[in-house]
C-alpha cells in the first residue's frame, strides 16, 4: 500500500510554531515514528508553502497511490483549486488538521477540501495523521 502525506503552508514549522496548538514535535520526527508503526505501508511525504506545488503533487499521485493524507493548512479555507484537484483524481484523500478548526477563528470553519475528500479528521493533534492511516488499512 502506498500513502503520501501532503502538508501545506507553515507545517514545516511544527515543533517551533505555536506549540500550545501544534505541539513541540517536528513533523519529520513524527513521520519517522509513523512509518515505524506501519512498516507494511510505503509512505512518502511532501510539504510546500506554495499552492501550485500542492496541486501538482496531488495530480502526480492521484491515479497511482492508494491514499493521500492532506493537511492543506490555511489553503483549506481559501483554495477552490486544491478542492478541484482532489475532485479530479481517483486516489482517495483524507483531510486532516492537527487542531480542531471549529474551535478556532470563524474563517477556519470553511473547507474547500471536505466536500471532495473521503473523510475529515481534526483536533487530535498529530494523532490525526495516524487515524487517517488507519482509515486506509481497515
Amino acid at each position: 500500500m502506498k500513502i503520501c502525506i501532503i502538508n501545506g503552508p507553515n507545517l514545516n514549522l511544527l515543533g517551533k510554531r505555536e506549540p500550545e496548538i501544534y505541539g513541540s514535535l517536528t513533523f519529520e520526527d513524527y513521520f519517522s515514528s509513523l512509518t515505524n508503526r506501519f512498516p507494511s505501508i510505503a509512505f512518502t511525504y511532501f510539504q510546500s508553502n506554495i499552492e501550485g506545488e500542492l496541486i501538482g503533487k496531488i495530480q502526480e499521485l492521484g491515479f497511482s497511490y492508494d491514499g493521500i493524507i492532506l493537511n492543506a493548512g490555511a489553503y483549506t479555507h481559501t483554495s477552490v483549486a486544491i478542492g478541484d484537484a482532489i475532485k479530479a483524481i481517483t486516489t482517495p484523500v483524507i483531510e486532516v488538521h492537527i487542531s480542531n478548526t471549529y474551535a478556532r477563528e470563524t474563517f477556519r470553519h470553511q473547507s474547500y477540501i471536505s466536500g471532495n475528500a473521503k473523510g475529515v479528521i481534526l483536533g487530535f493533534g498529530l494523532k490525526s495523521y495516524e487515524l487517517a492511516v488507519q482509515s486506509f488499512v481497515i
